[in-house]
Order: structure tokens, then sequence, then C-alpha cells
């Protein structure tokens, strides 16, 4: 198990991973901040290049790796938009992605991992099935897992 990152390590990743994202932006929510007793801002990672704040965490684990380890590629599991990021910027970084996602997954979120450069494999009826199999296959072909955290 990893230790838990300091405020040091999230400053780190945002300052490595600034140039390739978009600064979105926050915006207070009225209705929710009444519904929750407490004030409630809404950021705005829709306007991501994959729609997701989920590529920030996918950047930044690929920045993290090794040469040798980018050579290697990463392989991950997914049902939609962990895979599009670990797809996109892996493809944009010249990282080959083999991404395995249940059979269950929507096309749309299938197709659009594939655009960005991954290999698709669907495998399993849940993400517990994929996610073995995405280890299996990481493990195969000396790849690094890209967790969804």
């Amino acid at each position: 198990m990893t230790a838990a990152p300091t405020f040091a390590d999230v400053q780190n990743a945002a300052r490595v991973i600034a140039p390739a994202l978009v600064r979105t932006p926050t915006r207070h929510s009225r209705t929710l901040s009444e519904i929750a007793g407490c004030d409630v801002w809404l950021k705005f990672e829709n306007r991501q290049f994959t729609a997701s704040f989920k590529e920030r965490g996918a950047l930044n684990r690929i920045l993290s790796l090794t040469e040798d380890e980018k050579q290697r590629g990463v392989a991950a599991m997914s049902a939609g938009n962990h895979a599009q990021g670990v797809a996109y910027h892996a493809g944009r970084l010249g990282i080959p992605a083999t991404i395995v996602m249940p059979v269950t997954t929507p096309f749309n979120k299938i197709k659009h991992t594939r655009d960005f450069g991954a290999t698709v494999i669907q495998h399993g009826k849940d993400l517990v099935e994929a996610d073995a199999e995405a280890r299996r296959i990481a493990q195969e072909q000396g790849a690094e897992v890209e967790d969804p955290a």
C-alpha cells in the first residue's frame, strides 16, 4: 500500500500537469449550498479535452513513468472516464496503452477510448473482472498499471 499523498505531492502534481490541461472555472451553486447547508462550489472539469477530471490523475501518473516504463506502456481498467484520460495522454505522449473495459461498457466510451489511440479489450462482466484482466495483461507485457484513483 502506498502512503497518502502529502500537500507537497499535490502541489507538485498541479505544477507538472498544468501545461497539458485546461484551467477550469468554478462557480458557486446557490441551490446545492442551500440543500447541503454549506457553501458548495462546482468545478467545470467537463471543459477538459476528455470532459472529465479523471485525466488529471491519469496524466500525473503517466508523467511519473521512467523512460523504460514509457516504452513498455500502460494498462488500465475502466468503463469510461479514466480509460479516456489514460488513452488520450498516453497517445499524446507516444506511450502504448491497453485499456480493459467490461463487456457492459457503453459503445461511445469504447469508441472514444479507441479514437484516442488505446488498444481496447472488452473483458469481464464487471470492473472486478476487467481489473484482473488488465493486471494480467500488464504483467504479461511488462506494462505499468494505471489505477483509476
